[in-house]
């Protein structure tokens, strides 16, 4: 019997033996139920339509129509999913289209399956989970698009800066360039419990609750 709070997952992707593998793995999780999967964005589309799951896990590289093409027709045939972007594409253009489009996140093949079925349970909360390795990538991105859009603006989240101490500015840089607790230990020489401590603070003064919102308002406010 199903548990209460299962997650229905349908998995995208056009490499048979990947899909497989994929199921496999999420099959060892009792909280995860991949009810079919699907080889490109047409297939996708239909077994959306006809399982209505919880969260779409979606490749980039598909025959015919990308995966970041396919994000609307997905997301109009079953509203309430979630989709993950699950690819090689380490694309920072790639990347903003499917936040644009209205992915809730941007992973990496080379994830973990731990790290991977954390990402899935906050995606389902409704976080935006993005690969620590493209942090720095959307950053930029946003930066780029902030730039273009108004110039000469000051950005109000700016205003959210002054409440961080000097450390926390440390931190939220680092944050920006996507490094780990680990690393950002290694590179301000104090433990990694005590950034975990402080990445809390700064999350809580800026007022939001992941890492990926840190970064962007940082690079909002031209935290470099």
């Amino acid at each position: 019997m199903p548990r209460a709070d299962t997650i229905r997952i349908l998995v995208v992707d056009d490499h048979t033996l990947f899909r497989r593998g994929l199921t496999a793995l999420l099959a060892r999780d009792p909280q995860f139920e991949v009810v079919g999967d699907a080889a490109d964005a047409g297939e996708a589309q239909r077994r959306a339509q006809e399982l209505q799951p919880d969260l779409i896990l979606l490749d980039n590289h598909l025959p015919g129509v990308r995966g970041v093409d396919a994000l609307p027709a997905l997301r109009e045939a079953v509203p309430r999913a979630r989709v993950l972007m699950l690819t090689v594409s380490e694309d920072e253009q790639d990347l903003s289209a499917a936040l644009k489009a209205g992915a809730a996140g941007y992973l990496l093949k080379t994830i973990e399956g731990e790290a991977l079925a954390t990402a899935i349970r906050n995606a389902m909360r409704g976080e935006n989970v993005v690969a620590p390795e493209m942090t720095s990538k959307l950053v930029a991105a946003l930066k780029g698009e902030t730039a273009a859009a108004s110039p000469a603006a000051t950005s109000p989240a700016a205003a959210l800066l002054e409440s961080l101490s000097p450390r926390e500015r440390d931190i939220l840089r680092s944050i920006a360039r996507g490094a780990s607790n680990k690393e950002i230990g290694a590179e301000l020489g104090i433990a990694e419990t005590t950034v975990k401590i402080h990445v809390q603070h700064v999350l809580r003064k800026l007022d939001v609750s992941t890492r990926v919102q840190a970064a962007v308002l940082a690079a909002n406010a031209g935290v470099r």
